[in-house]
């Protein structure tokens, strides 16, 4: 009788001993009994269970990749449309956590609430034309924000990107007049200055021939055989083919008795 209990326990213990599930390279096993995680994470590898009352789920721990767009607004109430794409993968010894608190498919419930609610809380500090200018700076904070507030959620970010801001058309042209009309608003600042600039050149270049002129002026006028010299300067070293007057005189020649 009491062979046949034991040999009775031992085919029941097989019995409830006799499954097993394999964890894949790249995967994490989240074991639940009669539908509730129990105890933690499995590692890859060969993992025996009780086939009646428990289940042994594999979750994927790879790089992972999400490519998004989302609607956020500016604090001047501008909707910009941003786009990004992230790298991630969890934390791998934490998946039945995961299960535990969100479910199979955490990454549609975790990744998108995280990314978009930093993406709207950064951009809403920005005026349109400032968040333009200073992309740069925006894409930093988000970028820095976004892989804090992951990580606190147990997810490891490999690479974030914002790829794009789209403003609607009717601001991009808007923003593109204004920046049309600043352009022409400094050329024409810039002609007005050369402009100055040269009417100043032309006003010292008359005052200076004017006082050049006056000097000249004052010199023949105290000295009369200078203007014999002057006539001499100019001269091209050619007799004149008529003289008028019938005189027969070589004009600013002066020869002496």
């Amino acid at each position: 009788m009491i062979k046949k209990i034991l040999t009775l326990a031992l085919m029941l213990t097989m019995l409830t001993s006799c499954g097993f599930e394999i964890v894949n390279t790249g995967f994490r096993g989240v074991k639940t009994r009669f539908g509730k995680v129990s105890g933690g994470t499995l590692d890859e590898g060969l993992h025996f269970y009780n086939p009646f009352t428990t289940n042994v789920i594999e979750m994927d721990v790879r790089v992972q990749k999400t490519s998004l767009k989302t609607i956020a607004y500016t604090k001047d109430v501008q909707n910009v449309s941003v786009t990004y794409a992230l790298n991630f993968f969890p934390e791998k010894d934490k998946m039945h956590i995961f299960f535990q608190n969100v479910g199979m498919y955490w990454i549609e419930k975790i990744i998108p609430q995280i990314i978009e609610g930093t993406i709207k809380e950064v951009v809403g500090k920005y005026e349109a034309v400032k968040l333009i200018n200073t992309r740069e700076d925006a894409v930093a904070k988000i970028k820095e924000l976004v892989s804090v507030r992951l990580q606190k959620a147990d997810v490891i970010v490999t690479n974030f990107e914002v790829t794009n801001f789209d403003f609607n058309n009717a601001f991009e042209s808007a923003v593109e007049a204004k920046v049309i009309a600043i352009q022409k608003a400094e050329e024409a600042k810039n002609k007005t200055v050369r402009v100055r600039e040269e009417a100043g050149q032309k006003l010292i270049a008359a005052k200076a021939e004017a006082e050049s002129m006056k000097i000249r002026a004052q010199a023949l006028a105290q000295n009369k055989s200078l203007v014999q010299y002057e006539a001499v300067q100019k001269w091209d070293g050619k007799l004149p083919d008529f003289i008028g007057g019938g005189t027969g005189n070589i004009p600013f020649i002066n020869i002496k008795k």
